[in-house]
């Protein structure tokens, strides 16, 4: 079950964390694995990974906001069959006090560059008969996250466009869906606890951490095996909807 044997599939943002685990996950189910990162150098770690365990994995360099840039790589990787938009970037801050520079690079980022690689993918898929998107949103796409106004815009964008683009595109074979995370152990993670919180990081680890009623952060891999099932043929009847896996953040956080 869940095999990729046979499948090419796109992962943008595939050199650490979430990506990195999907990308890794997928290539020890058969499928050829692109990976998209800014430059090749971010995606080494997981080309290292995968060429370690016998997969087959090619890295590109892309800004995903950039339009022209992701249409010149999906045009190389020609006939695909999966693409899991992953790529991100956070930010902290209300609505008063998010830059118009930092609303724009989020949002160029977590909307445009997801629009941007659905665009492009298209072709791709159609020369396939059909294919998988998977796009990454989150649970500030559901409930209300103090100081995270752009993010939280941007998942709920990202939401929104994966039901139309199951809906447009349905009877082209195509399915379309979202994973919602909660917080999720990545060096992203670290990084931001350690740019925005500094010498208070473990505590912040702590606090986060204890805000999933299970009690914990999700693992990278927890995460990339929702993926797999989604991506997979077992799940062909999927389409346009999202999936938190949330640690029971969402309905049993009071």
């Amino acid at each position: 079950m869940f095999s990729l044997a046979n499948k090419k599939a796109v992962v943008t943002g595939g050199g650490s964390g979430i990506g990195k685990a999907i990308a890794v996950t997928f290539a020890a189910q058969g499928a050829v694995v692109h990976v998209l990162e800014l430059t090749t150098e971010a995606g080494a770690d997981t080309a290292a990974t995968i060429k370690a365990a016998g997969g087959q994995v090619e890295v590109h360099a892309c800004n995903v906001a950039n339009k022209e840039e992701v249409a010149a790589v999906f045009a190389r990787i020609g006939a695909l069959d999966i693409l899991v938009n992953n790529a991100g970037i956070a930010h902290v801050g209300k609505a008063d006090t998010t830059s118009e520079s930092d609303y724009d690079r989020v949002m160029n980022i977590n909307v445009k560059g997801v629009f941007n690689c659905i665009a492009s993918a298209i072709q791709g898929f159609r020369a396939n008969g059909g294919g998988v998107i998977i796009n990454m949103a989150s649970i500030a796409a559901w409930v209300g996250l103090a100081d995270r106004f752009v993010y939280s815009t941007a998942k709920g964008a990202v939401m929104a466009m994966t039901l139309s683009v199951a809906k447009d595109y349905m009877h082209e074979n195509i399915r379309c869906n979202s994973i919602s995370p909660a917080r999720v152990h990545t060096p992203f993670v670290d990084g931001f606890i350690a740019k925005n919180y500094p010498g208070k990081e473990q505590e912040m680890f702590e606090k986060l951490s204890a805000s999933q009623p299970i009690g914990r952060m999700a693992q990278p891999t927890e995460i990339a095996s929702l993926a797999l099932y989604l991506a997979s043929d077992e799940a062909a009847f999927i389409t346009g909807c999202d999936y938190p896996i949330d640690g029971g953040f969402i309905k049993l956080n009071n």
